[in-house]
């Protein structure tokens, strides 16, 4: 059985050309390696200096490496003679299936993504978006984590965020605090004006520019409505918004300027009674 088998024709017919296929195979893939490696140093560096986040780039550098990698499997497994066309396009269905089953799992990245490229906002801005209010703590490919204004770590999806409203409120160095103060019709508008404008001028965290606006802003049914717009740094926003309230209150209680509260007066008829017939 043995001497029926010609030796050199096994040889010539399937082990040198598997051992040429093998051999290329392996060399594709090991080539195939080193020049995904080169590529994926090259897309670090562009992404480093057209000043991404590292979470970014490490996030991209994976996908890009594992697409490039895929890449050269499929060479590697078309050089041994594997239906590769088959392959790619089981890899694609699979790919659907998975896309499709993590919808919003996918929603979220894109959104980190895109947070994480157009920096609305940065670490410990403060912020208002995804139905959170406070000071960002940490922002990740899938989430942002908030501390609220009373210390709870809030963990948002990125998907929620990106897809409402954000207000930045650290985006600019100042901000304007907007108030409103009612005084009594009776009382005298030029005076409240004036104590108003004493306080600001003795505030020195408020800024001489922009210019503040104290004003008559609107007759409402109980009070005169006086519109104050002073300007401050970000950072004593709330601080001086707080004293400021509380120094009109004693300023005003000092001067006789009233503050009104709604009030309704109700009138009452006392009809007589008229007497019933014996």
């Amino acid at each position: 059985m043995l001497e029926s088998i010609n030796i050199n024709n096994l040889i010539d017919t399937y082990l040198v050309p598997w051992g040429i296929n093998i051999g290329l195979a392996l060399l594709i893939f090991i080539v195939g390696r080193f020049a995904v490696s080169i590529i994926i140093g090259i897309v670090r560096k562009l992404l480093s200096k057209a000043g991404m986040d590292n979470i970014l780039i490490n996030f991209i550098s994976a996908i890009v490496s594992w697409l490039l990698l895929l890449v050269v499997v499929i060479q590697a497994l078309s050089q041994l003679g594997v239906d590769t066309n088959s392959l790619i396009v089981l890899i694609g269905a699979a790919g659907l299936a998975i896309g499709l089953s993590l919808r919003d799992f996918l929603q979220n990245f894109a959104a980190g993504v895109m947070l994480l490229i157009f920096r609305p906002f940065k670490e410990g801005d403060s912020v208002e978006a995804g139905g959170i209010a406070g000071s960002v703590k940490q922002i990740n490919i899938f989430s942002t984590t908030f501390l609220t204004a009373d210390n709870k770590q809030v963990i948002v999806p990125n998907g929620a965020i990106y897809s409402g409203v954000i207000t930045n409120n650290s985006a600019t160095g100042t901000r304007r605090i907007d108030m409103v103060f009612g005084i009594g019709y009776e009382d005298d508008i030029e005076k409240a004006k004036g104590i108003i404008e004493e306080i600001i001028k003795s505030e020195s965290r408020i800024l001489n520019t922009p210019e503040y606006l104290i004003a008559v802003g609107e007759l409402a049914d109980s009070s005169v409505n006086i519109y104050v717009r002073p300007w401050v740094s970000t950072s004593n926003y709330w601080s001086v918004k707080f004293d400021f309230i509380e120094k009109i209150k004693l300023e005003f209680d000092k001067n006789g300027i009233s503050i009104p509260y709604p009030q309704m007066d109700v009138h009452i008829d006392n009809e007589k009674e008229e007497q019933k017939p014996e």
